[in-house]
């Protein structure tokens, strides 16, 4: 079989920009959304990652891609010198030509690509409405399922492979389930005032415990890093399918 021709990576920022809606989303203050890094050649092979660290940089030099999409870029902390970590980051990037392209709460929110929504479909809940604000744009969705909260937990656990922390303050049976990846405990009255009993995020601070349990809410915690890993294998199956790149999935989980 003949390999697709290289694309060139502004046609593929722009296609990407377009998909995601990256212009003007709102997100965190430090997020940068879209292309962060720049690289001079055309596309033949795409990597995709959560986080741009440095070993998830690096592996994508080793397997020869031109173009890394992560959901986690590299400007977290600011405006900073690029020396120390931050410069093991980007001197890769810059010495194999590789572009760096960094999608967050777009990619959380996409109706069709985006964390949530694969979370959904990976556990075969019935979508039923948008969830989780974050300055005027929903992220995540407020889904139906009828089982038992233990039976609701093993099946996620046994979709993104790793134990699951349930905080058991609602009922016993889960019927309208809040999701949202990451780090999406905070939207625990929001979930309440969906109408949820449970709702399904990565992970959450200790004083969820004490918010859930007096407000009647089930929390399952599924690790931020395996709910947030949906949206760029989407990604990268989306630019195969449009441009015929190969991708690679270049998977580095954390313990949360």
């Amino acid at each position: 079989m003949l390999s697709s021709p290289p694309i060139p990576l502004s046609r593929v920022v722009a296609h990407l920009d377009t998909l995601l809606q990256v212009q003007g989303f709102p997100d965190y203050p430090r997020a940068v959304n879209g292309l962060q890094v720049e690289a001079p050649g055309p596309v033949s092979h795409v990597a995709v990652a959560v986080d741009a660290a440095e070993y998830s940089i690096r592996r994508a030099v080793e397997v020869g891609a031109n173009l890394l999409v992560v959901h986690h870029g590299l400007f977290w902390a600011g405006s900073s010198p690029l020396t120390g970590r931050l410069y093991r980051r980007v001197a890769p990037l810059l010495q194999a030509k590789l572009a760096l392209y960094s999608v967050h709460l777009p990619l959380d929110a996409h109706p069709d690509l985006g964390n949530c929504m694969g979370l959904v479909r990976a556990l075969e809940l019935d979508p039923m409405d948008r969830f989780g604000s974050y300055e005027g744009r929903d992220i995540g969705y407020l889904a139906q399922t009828h089982e038992p909260l233990a039976a609701f937990r093993d099946r996620v656990r046994a979709e993104v492979g790793s134990p699951v922390e349930v905080i058991a303050g609602g009922p016993d049976m889960v019927r309208r389930v809040a999701v949202i990846t990451g780090s999406g405990a905070g939207f625990v009255e929001e979930a309440l005032r969906a109408g949820a009993d449970t709702l399904l995020t990565g992970e959450a601070a200790h004083h969820t415990v004490v918010d859930a349990r007096e407000m009647g809410l089930n929390v399952v915690l599924a690790g931020h890093y395996r709910t947030e890993t949906y949206g760029v294998r989407a990604v990268g199956a989306h630019l195969e399918e449009t441009f015929g790149l190969p991708w690679t999935f270049l998977d580095h989980p954390s313990t949360l």
